[in-house]
């Protein structure tokens, strides 16, 4: 009876550090080691060898072999295939602010390796943020505009840059064990950056894995409208924001990080995942899909010495915001460090129909300045009581980033799954 009762104990005990285990990030080892960079001024990628520029109207391969430098725009057209060997590194050219465009019925095939990933970065000796332009990937899965179409502008060719369409299972390639590194420049005559990785109208047959982005001007990482499937994406120390998806995308992005600081954030948001359905709500057909995010085993962080003193300073806002007509899923995730974990858009109702259109449940809330809020409003007590309800398993705690996580202050090779030995969480 006594080796019964001891198993029992036992098979209770790893139940239970299996079930902490799943909020956040996942992973038996470290799956950011190797491949990922939290030191990317201080790499040396070489010098160029090799211009891209113009028009890419042909199947091209680019090799490890030779270092790339991006000049101006630099467009894949002619449903031209673009595929680039692992380890190859590309440097976006300051002076021109070069862009990579791939364009509707074109495909990027940029398959790294964890042990030699692609690397995206800038061509200054000095590298900051927005140095170069970014990525864009466009395709024909579908938008909720009218028409079913849209155009990316950003000072590009609107001729060249239309996505949007009715093929939801599209591919527009594979970013696989990619970082792309002090991206976003400024658009002429306006305070608005590019991102460093835009996908608009992107199929869900398109391999978006093990992609990150460090020190983006602008967003990170935006997803205009499409279907797509994301799954281990890092965003680093961005000043806008992390994971921005809007135009009614149905999106699904799992076991993925988002680290902030409080010192880094642009004019026009600074939050960890932002989720609407449209910019202009006029532009919008209401009968399309409106935008659907699901979420899982996120871990939103911000990166601060002292949390209170730069939450009192006005210097940290809120990790998530949920806008009107649109639906989140968030699960087994973690906000840590923000003020406050979520904001709802002051337009949408606090009743049944929307509160189920917006799931969060089995998360971990740490450090944050209020849990849920509606937009412009210091009362929360129904959000609170709603989400707070033990049927949704939510834990709140406040406990430092070093307490939290298993390596959060490693300067190389950080490990953000929560720490389990120190883990402490208690339902209030």
């Amino acid at each position: 009876m006594k080796n019964i009762f001891i198993i029992w104990v036992f098979l209770l005990t790893v139940c239970n550090v299996n079930a902490q285990q799943e909020k956040g990030i996942i992973g038996s080892s470290n799956w950011l080691n190797n491949w990922t960079e939290f030191k990317p001024g201080k790499a040396e990628y070489g010098e160029p060898t090799q211009i891209l520029a113009g028009n890419i109207t042909e199947n091209t391969k680019l090799v490890k072999k030779d270092v790339y430098i991006i000049q101006g725009n630099v467009y894949v057209t002619n449903n031209a295939v673009l595929t680039i060997e692992p380890g190859t590194v590309i440097i976006g050219d300051g002076e021109s602010k070069g862009t990579l465009i791939i364009t509707k019925g074109a495909q990027i095939i940029a398959e790294g390796l964890e042990t030699d990933p692609i690397v995206f970065t800038s061509n200054k000796s000095t590298k900051k943020a927005g140095d170069w332009g970014g990525i864009v990937i466009l395709g024909d899965a579908p938008i909720n505009k009218f028409g079913n179409y849209s155009s990316v502008n950003f000072d590009l060719d609107p001729s060249l840059t239309t996505y949007g369409g009715l093929n939801p299972a599209s591919s527009s390639g594979v970013l696989k064990f990619v970082r792309i590194e002090y991206a976003g420049k400024k658009e002429r005559g306006s305070s608005e950056s590019f991102n460093a990785l835009l996908l608009g109208g992107i199929g869900n047959k398109t391999i978006l894995e093990n992609i990150m982005v460090s020190y983006a001007l602008g967003d990170s990482f935006e997803v205009l409208g499409g279907e797509p499937v994301m799954t281990k994406m890092v965003s680093y120390k961005s000043s806008g924001i992390d994971f921005k998806f809007t135009l009614g995308a149905q999106a699904k992005i799992d076991n993925s990080l988002a680290v902030r600081s409080s010192y880094l954030s642009s004019v026009s948001g600074s939050r960890c995942l932002d989720v609407s359905s449209y910019v202009k709500k006029d532009d919008v057909d209401f009968t399309k899909k409106q935008t659907l995010v699901t979420a899982t085993n996120l871990t939103l962080a911000n990166d601060s010495d002292n949390i209170d003193q730069d939450i009192k300073a006005g210097l940290v806002k809120e990790g998530v915001y949920v806008a009107e007509n649109c639906s989140l899923v968030l699960r087994k995730s973690v906000i840590s460090g923000f003020s406050p974990a979520v904001v709802f858009d002051n337009k949408i109702e606090i009743n049944d129909k929307n509160l189920k259109k917006i799931r969060i449940e089995e998360m971990y809330l740490n450090f944050c300045n209020g849990n849920i809020f509606t937009e412009g409003s210091t009362e929360n007590e129904d959000l609170e009581s709603y989400y707070g309800n033990s049927v949704f398993f939510n834990l709140y705690s406040k406990t430092t980033n070093l307490e939290t996580f298993n390596d959060f202050a490693n300067p190389r090779r950080p490990d953000f799954r929560l720490a389990l030995s120190k883990f402490t969480a208690a339902t209030k």
